[in-house]
């Protein structure tokens, strides 16, 4: 059986981006492709990941590498393979960049596995990889990748989606750990300036935020019907909620439709016209799933309105997230012990993953319908769930680490300085929920912040600027 599976994306008209962004920034996005497909040449960009489908990388990449495509650029996209105790390590070191130090520093046997899995994917890859050609690693799952594909004649950047803006003992293991493999990159690109380890020489480190896609499943104009219907047939809305039609625009520019149902915990179920507050992400420690239930429970439940939904991924889909199933087991056990006047109002959902296209639909209805989004993560790479939340015009409260920080500005949220607040996160839910006017007034420039700042030609572009520079040091 193949190690390295290669992942075939479905094409994404650039030019439909014009709609969103004007044609001052579309014209600049083309002429970009055009100078990098000269400077290209006989040369193919790879992106290496660890998974094609559950997160934030693999749903960014389905976009970027369609977009690529159709702008004419050589592009592939090709994915690793580990088992149970490989993706057990990488989440530990996922954490440690995370400043968590659960579980300790790696051991030399679990080095060795570690390198162990990755030259058995590098001795797959390397016949794919010509001499000259650009290699996204992306994430500490692929880090180890780098010597052997530097040593092929490839010039190799790593590509970094999570880290912190300060250091301790957790963080400086992970960096002391994954450094020796990273020597080899030419190029280094994190979500931040904050994020770049002392280590890393300044000329080669870029900044490139992550990005939306607004055309997506999960960002694309839904009506309040439609979304509604989505709500109802994944169980979300209470039995008798109005029906009607779940059709979404699938990524390939075909027509799905949401039919199967969401795996449910709670005792009651909001009516079409109940407030809801929303938080979606994996089920991982660092979301603090447990806090916004104990934060709603205790101080938006008691004299407001509205119902709390906890939503992610079904515990089985996401291959490269071992803890997934651990961390809903605390929270399902976190929500069976909250008082039960708080608990009849507090739902956890996860949603199934067998079409990703429709996974992104349910998503997309959810935070459409969502009165106020949350992100209180108490680290965060960059929370991509909250651009997506402002995208629907809906004001975010998240917690001020990470790219939360840079996303929600004065006007377009609320910034949590303290994500272990709970009063404080409880109060600033309120004033959302009874205001809703300046939710909406809020919603309104948290969507064109996103805009302006994080849609997929910026991020096109800024690539097309770091790869031309790795080729121009051949």
């Amino acid at each position: 059986m193949s190690l390295v599976k290669s992942v075939q994306v479905a094409a994404h008209r650039a030019a439909r981006l014009e709609q969103v962004i004007g044609d001052a920034r579309q014209a600049r996005l083309v002429r970009a492709a055009e100078r990098f497909r000269a400077r290209l040449g006989e040369r193919t960009v790879w992106n290496v990941s660890s998974t094609a489908a559950g997160g934030g990388v693999a749903e960014m990449l389905q976009v970027l590498v369609g977009y690529a495509e159709d702008l004419g650029v050589t592009v592939g996209w090709m994915v690793i393979t580990g088992d149970a105790e490989f993706f057990a390590l990488t989440k530990r070191l996922h954490n440690q960049i995370h400043g968590q130090a659960a579980g300790g520093p790696l051991t030399a046997g679990q080095a060795a596995h570690y390198a162990q899995v990755l030259a058995a994917n590098a001795a797959e890859l390397l016949p794919r990889i010509r001499p000259g050609d650009l290699v996204l690693l992306h994430d500490p799952q692929t880090a180890g990748l780098a010597p052997a594909l530097a040593t092929c004649g490839a010039r190799v950047a790593w590509r970094s989606h999570i880290g912190v803006d300060w250091e301790n003992d957790a963080t400086r293991a992970a960096w002391d750990f994954l450094r020796p493999y990273l020597d080899a990159a030419d190029g280094y690109v994190f979500s931040r300036a904050q994020y770049v380890p002392a280590w890393v020489p300044r000329r080669k480190a870029w900044i490139i935020p992550p990005s939306i896609d607004p055309f997506s499943p999960k960002n694309q104009d839904l009506d309040g019907g439609t979304v509604r219907a989505i709500l109802a047939t994944i169980g979300v809305l209470e039995a008798g909620a109005p029906g009607g039609q779940t059709a979404f625009v699938r990524g390939d520019g075909g027509t799905g439709a949401v039919t199967r149902p969401a795996e449910i915990t709670g005792e009651g179920r909001p009516g079409p016209i109940d407030p809801l507050v929303v938080q979606v992400s994996r089920w991982d420690r660092l979301k603090d799933m447990p806090g916004v239930m104990a934060g709603f429970a205790g101080h938006v439940a008691p004299g407001g309105s509205g119902y709390l939904v906890l939503a992610g991924p079904a515990v089985t889909g996401v291959a490269d997230d071992p803890e997934g199933a651990a961390v809903f087991g605390e929270c399902l056990l976190a929500w069976r012990d909250l008082p039960a006047a708080a608990r009849a109002r507090v739902l956890l959902v996860t949603l199934p993953l067998e079409d990703l296209d429709e996974n992104a639909a349910m998503v997309n209805a959810l935070q459409r319908h969502a009165a106020v989004i949350t992100q209180k993560s108490l680290a965060e790479g960059f929370g991509l769930t909250v651009a997506e939340g402002m995208w629907k015009a809906r004001p975010v409260v998240g917690s001020a680490v990470g790219g939360i920080a840079d996303q929600i500005t004065p006007g377009t949220g609320i910034l949590l300085p303290d994500p272990r607040d709970g009063a404080a996160f409880g109060a600033a839910v309120r004033t959302l929920l009874d205001s809703p006017g300046q939710a909406s007034q809020m919603g309104r420039a948290a969507q064109d912040h996103v805009r302006a700042n994080y849609v997929g030609d910026l991020h096109l572009i800024r690539y097309e600027q770091m790869l031309t520079a790795l080729i121009s040091e051949c």
